[in-house]
């Protein structure tokens, strides 16, 4: 826990000092090199150097750890698996190159490519990459990427994307979907739930949604075979189970309510910060009718992702400075409180990122294939 809570504070502490530097009438191509811009440069280095170190260095950290090791050593010996065609390329190309079944070298691109694309999107995207960087750490988004790597890539490649939805630049947003969903094809939701979010809303359009809402209370059990046939490994699993999450419900309500008490600031005419509204309604909706549905929480993740985003942007737009010191400190004790929660279950099953080992002292357990059965 130590190491997770100092590499936390550490990495926010360096992006404290990433900004883009503001020179007014100064041409940046006549005078090189800013000392802003080598700060900038340096503490960006410096948090993705840490940001991949820790899971590169990992073995038999996160809830799916063993599961992948599983599933390359099954890609390697040709046999059938469950994943996408990306993760079973890429872990076929390393173990033939290696001549070996180096999985840490495939957890170690990973953990190169998650962080990556998501500070190049922050940094692209952000209206404060200090803000949207602590919120990604502490709401406890990095720290999850240790389990479900397919699926933390995934999410990556769609914040990525968000600025092609927003410039409605299609070709380039549906290409970048279609490659990152041969890693998790959950990913396709957002061609549908993104350009949704994208529209002025009308009235119609929300009478529409009213009633595909009732739709997900009457047919449910027709949605769910909907979903095994998309799905066809959840037949007869514990995934149809469904659920939906209280905390993230909460969290959509006070993101709203904030965002309603300064709309006409920080989100009226801001194409940027209407998408994000609507992505968080869209959420909303989702949590509350759609709890049956398989693994609820990674469709809504696409939408709620935005948060650290959204949030940001508005608190810098909160014209009275008393107001804007007030809702600042409220979402860092908000933030703070969730990360202590976080760490405090980090351990347990659905998680299991603590105990932290390396694969300098440790050594992988046995997998399934190694036990025979």
């Amino acid at each position: 826990m130590w190491l997770y809570t100092g590499m936390t504070l550490l990495t926010i502490g360096l992006s404290v000092l990433i900004r883009r530097p503001r020179m007014a009438g100064i041409n940046e191509n006549d005078i090189g090199l800013t000392r802003q811009e080598a700060l900038n440069r340096i503490s960006m280095a410096a948090v993705f150097i840490l940001l991949f170190a820790v899971p590169a260095c990992r073995i038999n950290v996160g809830n799916d750890y063993a599961k992948y090791v599983e599933f390359m050593h099954l890609v390697y010996s040709n046999a059938y698996v469950p994943t996408e065609v990306g993760f079973n390329v890429l872990a076929w190309l390393i173990y033939h190159l290696c001549g070996y079944e180096n999985f840490l070298l495939v957890f170690a691109v990973f953990a190169f490519a998650i962080p990556a694309v998501f500070l190049a999107a922050f940094w692209q995207q952000a209206d404060s990459f200090t803000w949207t960087f602590a919120m990604f750490m502490l709401l406890g988004y990095y720290f999850q990427s240790f389990s479900t790597v397919r699926y933390y890539l995934a999410l990556a490649i769609a914040v990525y994307s968000m600025k092609y939805v927003i410039r409605r630049d299609w070709p380039a947003f549906i290409l970048l979907i279609l490659v990152g969903s041969a890693f998790h094809k959950s990913l396709l939701v957002v061609l549908v739930l993104y350009v949704i979010a994208q529209m002025k809303w009308k009235k119609w359009m929300v009478f529409a949604g009213g009633c595909l809402c009732i739709t997900f209370i009457f047919l449910r059990e027709q949605y769910l075979q909907l979903v095994v046939w998309l799905y066809p490994s959840y037949k007869n699993t514990e995934y149809l189970s469904g659920g939906t999450s209280y905390v993230s419900i909460a969290r959509c309500v006070c993101v709203l309510v904030l965002a309603l008490l300064y709309y006409r600031q920080a989100v009226q005419g801001n194409r940027r910060n209407e998408f994000y509204f609507h992505c968080n309604i869209l959420a909303l909706v989702l949590y509350v009718f759609c709890s049956f549905i398989p693994v609820i929480s990674r469709i809504g993740y696409y939408l709620t992702i935005t948060q650290i985003l959204f949030i940001p942007s508005i608190l810098l737009k909160i014209p009275e400075e008393r107001q804007q010191k007030i809702f600042k400190a409220l979402t860092i004790l908000a933030c703070a409180a969730y990360f202590c929660m976080y760490m405090r279950h980090a351990g347990d099953d659905g998680v299991r990122i603590l105990p932290y080992q390396t694969f300098m002292f440790h050594d992988m357990p046995p997998i399934l294939s190694d036990k025979g059965y």
